[in-house]
């Protein structure tokens, strides 16, 4: 494999892990971050897909062993969530402001919408770590969660290893050059939901005081 100084930037770290323990390096690191414990399974995918198009890995193999270690670091976080996630999160919780009806509130948003936020999570830090959890607290059901989980890993080793196996070295300084301009990404996105947020209350509004309308005239005296 290349030597350490061939990764630069935020990979530096990782790639004496990669040289030492190659593919089961990519497996074990993916794996344990997938379920809730903190480590830098994305940035060693990347590393060991730059590898890969340096010619000293496979670039098939790292994208199928990230895949798999995504999926099933997924499942035994879900897992984790079903078997005493949720009594742990009721007796602790309130240590971080997690209360019963939060947690209630929480259950419903996965019952409705729980499939498109473990599609994305892959893509968001922290939520990356954590979705299986979340999913396994809030009774979302295994076999849909299995499905949106892997759908999502899929889009998350393809998009990761694929930029970094064709750019090389230069996707550290690509993202080093964007890191510049962070704050104005935030901010744009933080206006973006905001807009969103505040459009959807506006129509739900709406759609209250047109159901109201009816009850208030059979209300009112002929």
């Amino acid at each position: 494999m290349p030597p350490v100084a061939d990764l630069p930037g935020f990979l530096h770290g990782v790639a004496p892990i990669l040289d030492r323990w190659g593919y089961y390096a990519i497996a074990g690191v993916i794996g344990v971050e997938s379920f809730g414990v903190p480590a830098p399974g994305q940035t060693i995918m990347v590393a060991a897909a730059i590898y890969a198009g340096a010619g000293r890995m496979n670039i098939v193999a790292v994208a199928a062993i990230s895949f798999v270690a995504a999926v099933v670091g997924d499942n035994i976080g879900y897992w984790i969530g079903v078997r005493g996630g949720r009594k742990l999160a009721l007796r602790w919780g309130k240590y971080v402001f997690l209360t019963p009806e939060r947690l209630a509130r929480a259950e419903g948003f996965f019952a409705r919408r729980g499939g498109r936020v473990v599609l994305v999570a892959r893509f968001i830090d922290g939520l990356r770590q954590f979705n299986g959890v979340i999913a396994g607290i809030t009774a979302m059901p295994w076999r849909t969660f299995l499905l949106y989980n892997a759908i999502g890993a899929a889009l998350w080793v393809g998009f990761w290893t694929t930029i970094a196996y064709l750019l090389g070295t230069h996707l550290v300084e690509i993202i080093e050059h964007a890191h510049r301009y962070k704050w104005w990404a935030i901010t744009a996105v933080v206006l973006a939901v905001a807009g969103y947020v505040a459009l959807h209350v506006r129509h739900i509004r709406r759609r209250r005081a047109r159901k109201a309308d009816p009850a208030a005239a059979q209300d009112t005296p002929s």
